[in-house]
This record gives structure tokens, C-alpha cells and sequence, in this order.
């Protein structure tokens, strides 16, 4: 395996640094999408030892993942690892995702989070319970967390997958093409970690939006399949 991080961020000059430190402790290369902030993230970045690709203006999650995988396309990178910017996603929990992809040869491993309801956000909680359940029935996958955005895909697999998400339904849309073309999706423990920051995520509207996506490309936007 030669894994390469790919870390979108958006004003995430606080954290990216440990984030960027401790995957590179893991992996062959660190990438880092800065996705048009304002304070600084891509320099930090850079002095914390990440390649860093610069966009110009905030364009979403998805939109910055993209980019990035456009340039992880033109290495020889066997794994991509999808992890935030903003430390949610713990580095000392990556050598667990690697192990089991190594293991399993899967196409692609979640990190699942524990959910605890006393030890985080109600409104969190309760999309990320929901908005799993409802996605794993419609795909028929045995996940328990379809929106963890800490993940390990093979390359060959990205490859083939046509991706055109701009947000955070990125991980919606990966899980969806995925299980329709019968890929085998595996998944590892993580602990889900919640700070005292403003999320990005707006809990309800973006459920129900990744919902209906989910319904979108379970159904009216079909392709072949991957064999992995």
C-alpha cells in the first residue's frame, strides 16, 4: 500500500498542522486542499510539512476533495485517506483504518463513530443516526455511520467513480456509487469527537438533503460495476 492523506480545509489554521503532523506519521504523503480560506490555513500547512493545492474561492467539501484527487491521480498511490482539517477526525486512529484495508482489500473502510448521546450536540446526534439508518437500508449495506468523512478508498476504485458532489454530501454520494456497483465497503470503530466550534454541518437540511441524493443516484443516475 502507499496511502495518501487528502485533507480538505477551510479556515482550519488552529488544527491543521497536528492533523497534517499526524498523518504523516502514517502515510507516504499529506495533501492539503485549501479550500479558499482567509486565515492562513494554507501556509501553516505548508510549514507543517503538507503539499498544499490552493483554490481560489471557497467551493464546499466536495469541490475541494475533486481537486485534490485530481492530483493524487497522477502519483502511484494504491489508497487515498479522506480525514477533516479540524482534528474531529483523531490521527492516532489511522493506523486502525490502514490495518483493516490492508486486511480486507476492501474498496473502502469507514471510520465509524461511536455515538454517545450524552457527549454530543442533540441535533448531531440525532442526523447522524437517522441519516445513516435511512441511507444503509436504501443501499441494503450494514453501516453504522454512512456520513463519517474519515476514510480509506482505493485508487483503482476512485478511478471509476464519477464524482460530483460540491458539499458535504460527498460521503453520501461515495457510499451510494459504491454499494450500487457492489463494491465491498468495510468500516473500523473511531471515537466521535465534538469541540466547543461552530460546525459547518447544518444538521437537519443537510440529512434530508443527503436523503434525496442518496435516492438520486441509487436510482435515476445508474453505471456499471466496479467488481471490487
Amino acid at each position: 500500500m502507499k496511502v495518501w492523506a487528502l485533507v480538505p480545509a477551510f479556515d482550519e489554521a488552529r488544527t491543521i498542522a497536528r492533523v497534517v503532523q499526524g498523518a504523516a506519521a502514517n502515510v507516504a504523503r499529506v495533501l492539503v486542499v485549501d479550500d479558499g480560506s482567509t486565515d492562513g490555513t494554507a501556509d501553516v500547512a505548508v510549514e507543517a510539512g503538507a503539499e498544499v493545492m490552493r483554490l481560489e474561492r471557497n467551493g464546499g467539501k466536495g469541490t475541494a476533495v475533486r481537486a485534490g484527487l485530481s492530483r493524487v491521480f497522477q502519483s502511484d498511490a494504491t489508497h487515498v485517506l479522506f480525514m477533516d482539517g479540524d482534528l474531529q477526525h483523531q490521527p492516532q486512529e489511522i493506523p486502525a483504518l490502514l490495518a483493516e484495508a490492508a486486511a480486507s482489500g476492501a474498496a473502502m473502510v469507514i471510520g465509524e463513530r461511536v455515538f454517545v448521546r450524552d457527549e454530543m450536540p442533540a441535533s448531531r446526534y440525532w442526523a447522524n443516526i437517522i441519516g445513516s439508518w435511512a441511507l444503509a437500508t436504501l443501499m441494503g449495506v450494514s453501516l453504522k455511520d454512512t456520513q463519517s468523512g474519515f476514510r480509506v478508498v482505493r485508487t483503482d476504485v476512485l478511478r471509476q467513480i464519477p464524482l460530483e458532489a460540491t458539499g458535504y454530501e460527498f460521503e453520501t454520494e461515495l457510499v451510494v456509487k459504491l454499494a450500487r456497483r457492489g463494491a465491498h465497503i468495510s468500516g473500523v470503530p473511531i471515537k466521535a469527537v465534538y469541540g466547543d466550534e461552530t460546525s459547518k454541518i447544518r444538521p437537519v437540511r443537510d440529512t434530508v438533503r443527503n436523503i434525496l441524493l442518496a435516492l438520486v443516484y441509487r436510482f435515476l443516475r445508474q453505471g456499471g460495476r466496479t467488481g471490487a
